[in-house]
């Protein structure tokens, strides 16, 4: 219990639980279009419509912390957050599975480490430790031996490439997410920067869904369908998004994101347990890398970073 204490405290628990509801998202996505034909905007926009009042209780909650008053400058990076982070990477992510399979998709997306490391070097002129960059090149090789095996597998035609490519654009979006949590979350409060950033991401989502989407779809549906977008809100959007704002208060953004290389690991564990999905030796071999690298992460100053961040926003 003292280290489970003490990564509760340094931020770490919270990573790994955000990193483990987020790749709960794939599976409940493959249930839910096994459920009924559903596409993958109404999906999404039940997912999101069903997050809606859960963030709105976290923005009430959290309405006396933080700072007292939110001013434009507040309210316009809250908007951009919620903009880049929830809606935009979605769409991208969800283009990119209409042609490339959800393993390959999430192998794709867990590059967004190394472009927060990447995006903060730029903006702070700092290097991270050795030992965080030792365990992100582990990670990588992993990722970089499943990328490869499935590629091959699918085959390297163009719209698998295009699909890639999609989802790479998704993994960009939710870099700049996380620069941009590391740059409010000290003065918004994390509770409260997660209800309000999530809450302007479900409104642009279902804007869009009624602009753009069939409303009228959603009577039809099976409560199956309904059942994997509600867990979908709360397990793998609402709790991870507000699991990943207390971490980044603690460790920082880049080490944040780099306990995201979970994702893929528990991912693939979860459709081999869930959905009865094979593993490969390929893939078992890339996943003990991830693993050895997460395992060699150590919590960081992550308050240099965020202030410097801040300053440049």
């Amino acid at each position: 219990m003292p280290n489970l204490a003490r990564w509760m405290q340094d931020g770490r628990l919270y990573a790994v639980l955000a990193a483990a509801g987020f790749s709960m998202k794939a599976v409940f996505v493959k249930l839910g279009y096994a459920a009924a034909p559903v596409d993958a905007l109404t999906l999404l926009a039940i997912r999101m419509g069903c997050a809606l009042p859960l963030f709105l209780w976290l923005s009430w909650l959290a309405r006396d912390t933080g700072a007292d008053r939110l001013g434009a400058r507040d309210i316009g990076r809250i908007l951009l957050l919620g903009f880049s982070g929830y809606y935009l990477a979605s769409l991208f992510d969800f283009f990119g599975l209409e042609t490339i399979s959800a393993g390959l998709e999430r192998l794709i997306l867990y590059l967004y480490p190394s472009l927060v490391l990447i995006f903060q070097i730029i903006l702070t002129g700092e290097r991270p430790a050795a030992r965080t960059l030792q365990a992100m090149a582990l990670c990588y090789l992993g990722l970089g031996i499943g990328f490869v095996h499935d590629m091959q597998v699918a085959g390297w035609r163009r719209e698998i490439l295009t699909g890639a490519a999609w989802v790479f654009a998704s993994a960009v979006s939710y870099a700049l997410y996380y620069i941009g949590t590391g740059a409010v979350v000290k003065r918004i409060g994390s509770m409260r920067l997660a209800g309000l950033a999530g809450s302007a991401a479900c409104v642009l989502v279902l804007t869009h869904f009624a602009l753009a989407g069939r409303p009228a779809q959603l009577a039809t549906l099976p409560p199956a369908v309904w059942l994997n977008g509600a867990l979908m809100a709360l397990i793998s959007t609402v709790l991870p998004i507000y699991w990943t704002a207390l971490a980044i208060a603690r460790l920082g953004p880049a080490q944040t994101a780099a306990f995201g290389n979970l994702g893929p690991v528990l991912t693939v564990l979860a459709a081999w347990v869930m959905l009865g999905e094979p593993l490969s030796s390929w893939q078992l071999g890339g996943l003990a890398l991830v693993l050895l690298g997460v395992m060699r992460l150590k919590p960081g100053a992550a308050s240099r970073p965020a202030t410097a961040l801040g300053s440049r926003a």
